[in-house]
């Protein structure tokens, strides 16, 4: 069961020839035996997927309206929240911390038949590449548990990577979605800024910060853009855009696409590296489309921009966190700026704590001019070097990651971890939609990934293209620990 997609077991469960009950049960028991070698999971919430299938076995049996996505289970991120649930964001500040709402996204999946079994781990407050950064426990990559999955949305990768869900979800703020999917052998899509509602998604970088779907088929994140790219009136930022068909790409192709190369940006690729990409160009080009050379030199300062950019929001979002309405309150505090003081030093990670004293620092009177302002013009001049590419191209191709998977503890210089997201955060910058798709192996046998990206709105248009290029390759191998079918 592992093996199909989750289109397929929607298709199952409404042809009767399995339950909703019997589809979680299978789900549960395969998350219950292979999680303990790759901790993907925060909770999983057994009951709650097993009262809500039992619902849905009833309502199909009585020929009730059930939804695009019946029966079909999936998890999300420990950052979004599930009404009633704890909202960890894998950080010892909010252990405690009960949803008192559910995030938009939760209320979609689960108003189209969706059954959500768990909550999986993520670097603290979605700061991280490597989802070492947890306050619980390192997740561990599918394809060498002495590897890291990627960050922050390690949880939801990994998890799919090992078929122990079909489809996850995780949040997209510099490469988030994409560089774990990257590293896992699956499909990543970030949306549209603002295509996908951000309303219960806890922030970190609120111009930045985007939900997106993670699977192992072009078809599922169809299925699921269908689903949860819809307006939210709880969102400023929710783009009030008419209902767009995904799945239907029978008259799409590569003839007459043009494909946009920064070549002189990508000149210092690895050799395995450039090796992969340019493979995936190839075959691009025998599909049809059109390779050509465009100048996006300025990403060369993506990852300044980015870290001055996120880490300024990051700050002002993260100042909510004080140890007064909720989460962890120092129990050796005796004043008020001790309760201030000790509950941070006592609930934030170093890395929470580093990227709010650096968001701090740019933000602060002398500094603000020198290193915000100036980032946010060279925002600006991102978006339109973006603008003046896809005047002459439908697409813009990169790697996703400038390596593949590295291992756990390998990494201790936080400037050699940013450069991890240097291919990733431009999408962020502009607010594209880019999708990752894994495009074959190293020489050691680790996944690597191309990735497109479009003009902002054309969704549509990626996920269809996309589509052909992943049927083109036929990647879809199963991490060898974890490819068992009897449970």
């Amino acid at each position: 069961m592992y093996r199909k997609s989750a289109l397929e077991l929607r298709d199952l469960f409404l042809e009767k020839k399995i339950s909703a009950v019997e589809i979680t049960n299978y789900f549960l028991k395969r998350i219950a035996k292979f999680d303990k070698d790759l901790n993907c999971f925060i909770n999983v919430l057994s009951k709650r997927a097993l009262n809500r299938a039992k619902e849905l076995d009833e309502k199909l049996k009585n020929n009730q309206p059930i939804g695009k996505l019946a029966s079909v289970p999936l998890v999300i991120k420990d950052n979004m929240n599930i009404k009633d649930e704890i909202t960890t964001c894998g950080s010892k500040f909010l252990t405690n911390y009960k949803a008192v709402f559910n995030s938009t996204l939760v209320e979609l999946l689960e108003g189209e038949g969706a059954i959500i079994l768990g909550k999986t781990n993520l670097d603290e407050f979605a700061m991280g590449t490597s989802c070492e950064n947890s306050s619980f426990f390192p997740t561990k990559n599918p394809w060498d548990l002495s590897c890291v999955p990627g960050g922050s949305s390690g949880g939801s990768a990994a998890a799919v990577a090992a078929r122990l869900i079909p489809i996850s979800f995780g949040s997209d703020t510099g490469g988030s979605i994409r560089q774990p999917a990257a590293f896992c052998s699956i499909i990543g899509y970030k949306p549209t800024y603002g295509r996908v509602s951000r309303y219960g998604l806890v922030a970190f970088g609120s111009s930045f910060d985007q939900i997106g779907p993670m699977a192992n088929s072009i078809d599922d994140i169809a299925l699921i853009m269908e689903v949860i790219g819809r307006h939210c009136n709880k969102d400023s930022t929710s783009l009030d855009l008419p209902k767009e068909s995904y799945l239907d790409n029978k008259k799409v192709s590569f003839e007459n696409i043009k494909v946009g190369v920064p070549q002189n940006f990508l000149k210092d690729l690895k050799p395995g590296i450039r090796q992969n990409f340019d493979n995936s160009l190839k075959i691009l080009k025998d599909l049809g489309a059109k390779i050509i050379d465009i100048d996006l030199d300025i990403l060369k300062y993506s990852i300044a921009v980015y870290y001055i950019l996120a880490t300024a929001e990051a700050s002002t979002n993260l100042a909510r966190f004080d140890g007064i309405r909720y989460g962890k309150r120092s129990k050796n505090a005796k004043t008020l700026k001790e309760i201030y003081e000790l509950s941070r030093d006592e609930g934030f990670g170093a890395e929470v704590k580093r990227r709010i004293m650096l968001g701090t620092y740019v933000l602060s009177a002398g500094y603000h001019d020198a290193y915000y302002k100036k980032a946010q013009k060279v925002r600006t001049l991102i978006i339109q070097a973006f603008e003046k590419a896809f005047s002459v191209c439908d697409f813009v191709a990169m790697p996703t990651t400038p390596s593949s998977c590295f291992k756990i503890g390998a990494i201790a210089n936080p400037i050699e971890m940013y450069l991890q997201d240097l291919f990733t955060v431009s999408a962020n910058l502009a607010g594209l939609p880019a999708i990752s798709l894994p495009s074959g192996f190293d020489s050691n046998n680790m996944p690597l990934a191309f990735q497109l990206s479009a003009p902002a709105l054309q969704d549509v248009k990626i996920i269809q293209h996309a589509n052909i290029f992943e049927k083109a390759i036929k990647s879809n191998k199963i991490p060898p620990l974890f490819d068992k079918e009897h449970l």
